[in-house]
């Protein structure tokens, strides 16, 4: 049993933690990382995350002061405009096409879009380049106790860590929000979401485009084309969760024409490019996002369904406010004043993107005609009122996060 002590304990090594790893080792805290299972960093590697990540210019800027994106951008695909269509009439075709370009607000792309699994195989190679930081895949945590002054958490090779700060980035079922005594209130939609990749012979020009049915978003998000030219894009696939699990295991060329014609056909005939995974869909919000010596952070603070790329995005603006508290007072790392702050900082604006992500989710899933073309209006009256559309982008990238 060795113990170890440094200025900040980080529970979690997925996209998150391996986030404020590099974000906080840049600045020069001493960083301990740990994780009970390695990252898979191939995309064919049992367990790899197939899901993607939507940068959005807030979190891209953060991930630039991290010392990240030199390495993340060559992977990266621009997305320059947001495409909402609804496809609720009698059959599955585009009846209301409405377009956010990110040139209505900035000069730059909404956001950048890379799959999860290469973000982790990137990340990590990153923090063996910095010093301060010690990433311990294979390992857990399996005890928290604080005080005023510190905190011991006890890892799960019998290793004892003693820091100013422990930061919980581990995941919906935090072990250390759990520890911590922090209660959590979740709602459930009976959805699942299909993560895969498809290649298809229509471009996608640097258009996110989210097709709205029932059961929940088909949405297809930019990739990089493939080395012979062939366009390629990620799909989140939001269904009633039995609707779900048949679509998961119909063979492949029965699942190609089933989302083929759930896309609406707008980008051709869909190909499967990876295999198929499956997440359940919820809402889940902590009802703190901090105790002595622990700020939660990401899924262990906050849970929402994969609409407007909010999800990750949320979370990096939780580790940009702690970041700017520990950078503008070092000495205060951990303590009840840095704490306190962030709690007011975040915790009131996670609680309200929730709510409008909820919203969002419930009017997706509707599958009465009636209440479709209620949506469908909804849409078209956001739109036409170019003050409104511009606020909703702003609030979409953070602006007033």
């Amino acid at each position: 049993m060795t113990h170890v002590s440094c200025d900040i304990l980080i529970s979690g090594g997925g996209v998150a933690g391996l986030t404020a790893a590099a974000v906080f080792g840049n600045l020069g805290f001493s960083v301990v990382c740990v994780d009970p299972a390695p990252p898979v960093t191939e995309s064919e590697g049992e367990g790899a995350d197939l899901r993607t990540t939507a940068f959005l210019q807030p979190a891209q800027a953060l991930l630039d002061q991290a010392g990240l994106w030199a390495r993340l951008a060559p992977h990266a695909a621009e997305l320059q405009v947001m495409r909402i269509v609804d496809a609720g009439g009698a059959t599955p075709e585009p009846r209301l096409v409405k377009d956010f370009d990110a040139g209505d607000i900035s000069d730059r792309p909404f956001g950048w879009n890379l799959p999860n699994w290469l973000l982790r195989r990137e990340m990590v190679a990153h923090l063996d380049s910095l010093p301060g930081v010690a990433f311990r895949a294979g390992t857990g945590t399996a005890g928290l106790f604080t005080r005023e002054r510190e905190a011991r958490v006890t890892l799960s090779d019998g290793d004892t860590v003693r820091c100013r700060l422990v930061i919980a980035a581990d995941g919906r079922n935090s072990p250390i929000r759990q520890a911590a005594g922090i209660r959590v209130q979740t709602t459930r939609y009976g959805q699942k979401a299909l993560a895969f990749a498809v290649t298809h012979p229509i471009p996608h020009d640097n258009v996110s485009t989210e097709i709205h049915r029932s059961g929940g978003p088909f949405t297809l998000v930019p990739l990089p084309d493939r080395a012979d030219g062939r366009p390629r894009s990620a799909v989140v696939w939001m269904e009633d969760g039995p609707e779900a699990l048949r679509l998961a295991g119909l063979p492949v060329t029965e699942f190609e024409a089933a989302m083929s014609e759930r896309s609406c056909h707008l980008f051709g005939p869909l190909t499967l490019e990876s295999r198929r995974t499956v997440w359940p869909i919820i809402t889940q919000v902590a009802e703190r996002m901090q105790a002595e010596r622990v700020a939660l952070v990401a899924e262990a603070a906050h849970v929402v369904p994969p609409i407007g790329a909010q999800g990750l995005n949320m979370s990096l603006a939780d580790m940009r406010v702690l970041a700017d508290l520990a950078a503008q007072a070092p000495d205060r790392l951990g303590d009840a004043q840095m704490l306190e702050t962030y709690e007011r900082r975040r915790h009131w604006d996670v609680k309200a993107r929730a709510t409008g992500i909820d919203v969002l989710n419930r009017a997706s899933q509707m599958h009465a005609r009636p209440l479709r073309d209620a949506r469908a209006l909804g849409l078209d009256a956001i739109y036409s009122l170019p003050p409104v559309r511009r606020t909703m982008m702003q609030l979409g990238l953070g602006a007033r996060g």
